[in-house]
């Protein structure tokens, strides 16, 4: 949705016309955009390397499904 309205939101900024500006979707604005896991969608607990929350990270470590990662044990 932030594609789909950037150059309509650019325009209106430039234009200053921010009653217009208002009656775009809130959703529009790139400043909601927030990092969610790909896997359940989780907002929080996000790493940002795997794209994955930490939850699932965990899960699929210790299922063996990403090469290299491990559960520490000491």
């Amino acid at each position: 949705m932030v594609e789909q309205y950037a150059a309509k939101r650019e325009e209106l900024k430039k234009a200053g016309d921010y009653a217009a500006l208002d009656k775009l979707p809130k959703n529009s604005s790139k400043v909601r955009l927030k990092n969610r896991c790909q896997l359940t969608g989780r907002p929080k607990g996000y790493v940002r390397y795997f794209g994955i929350s930490r939850v699932a990270l965990r899960d699929m470590a210790l299922n063996g499904k990403i090469p290299g990662l491990k559960k520490a044990s000491w």
